[in-house]
């Protein structure tokens, strides 16, 4: 016959291994937490290898933009081009053979609310080219470096919002640099320089009329993207024949 001491033993015993196995069975809902940070962890090295994708691409770009107008001096046609195949590019992504990408549903209304964002869109992605085609790659990325100027005091005159005094601050040696360097360049030239502060303003308001615009529509940043490139391309066509057309383009490939 067990004592009353022993009995309260044998019972702390068992209140201790149900609270070593409840802990143990609940142990579980803390993994939530570990997937969520091991999550987050992929989220951002997937955000890093595309940064450093885009990077690496955007470079190969700029150097074969230059020998192409190096070679062949005609911006808007290589504006046009560029276009072009980007657009030609998901067209064929979005076809039911080769199915890469899901193709966007659009309508009339998302049409016009693009509109702006293209026209933009278009006299940015030019005047960065012809800005390339008389200037150095890197003096044109120089000047374009201060396009969050722009998009402050654009944000500020235009749309009336107010930002803290060291945003403001944080932009003196923004400007201070390109100011600089248009100052040493030794190779400037005004319509590069003027073609790069257009790029930073037309893309300025390319951004502003985006996040007004397109506000509550739903579409894949890729398919944004090439809906833009497609609008901007129509835009752009026939001002590029208006422009350079296609006797200066047959006078230029035989001296190329």
């Amino acid at each position: 016959m067990l004592t009353k001491y022993s009995q309260y033993k044998i019972q702390a015993h068992h209140q201790l291994q149900s609270a070593v196995v409840w802990a143990y069975e609940d142990r579980p809902s803390d993994r939530p937490l570990v997937v969520l940070i091991d999550s987050e962890m992929k989220q951002r090295i997937k955000i890093s290898i595309y940064f450093v994708t885009w990077w690496a691409l955007n470079v190969v770009f700029n150097i074969y933009n230059k020998k192409v107008l190096n070679a062949f001096p005609f911006p808007w046609l290589t504006s046009t081009l560029c276009l072009a195949a980007g657009s030609l590019i998901m067209l064929v992504s979005w076809t039911s053979t080769t199915h890469i990408a899901e193709a966007p549903k659009t309508d009339l209304e998302f049409w016009k609310a693009l509109a702006p964002v293209a026209i933009a869109h278009t006299i940015g992605h030019v005047a960065a080219t012809v800005s390339m085609s008389k200037v150095a790659v890197s003096f044109t990325h120089i000047i374009k470096s201060a396009e969050p100027a722009f998009s402050v005091f654009v944000s500020r005159f235009f749309l009336g919002e107010n930002f803290p005094l060291p945003t403001y601050l944080s932009l003196v040696p923004i400007i201070g640099g390109c100011a600089l360097a248009a100052a040493t360049e030794l190779n400037f030239n005004m319509t590069g320089f003027m073609g790069a502060m257009i790029s930073n303003l037309a893309f300025v308001f390319r951004n502003i009329f985006s996040k007004r615009g397109m506000k509550g529509k739903a579409m894949s940043g890729m398919n944004y993207y090439a809906c833009l490139s497609i609008m901007s391309l129509l835009i752009l066509i026939p001002f590029t024949f208006a422009v350079e057309g296609p006797q200066l383009w047959a006078a230029g490939w035989q001296k190329a």
